[in-house]
């Protein structure tokens, strides 16, 4: 019962705050690129030259089979695009609280926001790169679907996960500084042990069911259903209850331990 009402207590919070939050959210998405020429416009060109050297590497120089009669880039950047926001989110939320020390000491301020506000900005950069998967997959000759639009569903499933894990890394990293080099090496781990670059049927099937229980394994493989494999969410039906039970328990958790800590915060800063 403490754990819902720590969850509903944090959402009621933001929701209210929700013009705060958007204001706060648009001035960090400019501040990260403050000083530099090419201004916000850095946000897009990195991640895009990450995607356009996969794409020379695997597609022109190794020239990559097909997976599943799907060329290789589009396969892969269906699962790249998410995990984008997944480490950019977590690595940015997860030291918010750090890095807006000053604002965690001012007693009227709402410190729930500053996780909230990594994580909408990186959305933002989300959303262009799900526009560039249309875009790749109009220039090899595939027309839009009515299972794309799918991939809404899974960016919110993406987003409470990512909520979850952040208001616990966050709230932890405020006492324990070495979390975010734990949640770092973390990411590096699960981007590998996740089947982003290689197919899932290229191991035993005895070991297929430990690397689905990584919740990004939903995530990712949502986007390919929504884009490439065109299936339904609820054709997955025990991975849909799998992970939104796991999602559950690291949001009521994550709200939990965020509350209970939050009193404390601006005495450890």
């Amino acid at each position: 019962m403490h754990y819902i009402r720590a969850l509903v207590s944090l959402i009621r919070e933001i929701f209210k705050n929700r013009m705060l939050l958007w204001q706060m959210t648009k001035r960090d998405f400019r501040q990260r690129y403050v000083g530099s020429y090419l201004g916000i416009l850095w946000a897009f060109i990195q991640p895009t030259v990450t995607v356009l050297v996969f794409w020379f590497v695997f597609q022109v120089g190794f020239k990559s089979q097909p997976v599943d009669n799907f060329p290789f880039i589009l396969w892969l950047i269906c699962g790249m695009v998410p995990w984008f926001f997944i480490s950019d989110s977590l690595m940015g939320a997860t030291h918010a609280i750090l890095e807006s020390s000053f604002l965690v000491k001012k007693v009227v301020f709402r410190v729930e926001l500053l996780p909230m506000v990594k994580l909408m900005s990186a959305f933002i950069v989300h959303g262009f790169f799900v526009g560039v998967i249309f875009l790749m997959f109009a220039v090899y000759g595939y027309t839009v679907s009515i299972y794309n639009v799918q991939f809404l569903y899974y960016a919110g499933a993406m987003f409470c996960l990512c909520l979850g894990i952040s208001w616990l890394t966050s709230a932890l990293t405020v006492f324990l500084r070495d979390v975010g080099q734990f949640v770092s090496l973390i990411l590096q781990l699960a981007f590998w042990g996740t089947p982003i670059f290689w197919s899932l049927n290229m191991i035993p099937i005895q070991y297929q069911i430990i690397l689905k229980l990584n919740p990004a394994y939903y995530i990712i493989e949502g986007y390919r259903q929504s884009f490439i494999y065109h299936e339904w969410f609820w054709q997955h039906l025990y991975m849909t209850i799998y992970f939104w039970g796991i999602t559950a328990a690291i949001l009521f958790v994550g709200a939990f331990v965020f509350k209970r800590m939050r009193p404390h915060f601006a005495d450890m800063l």
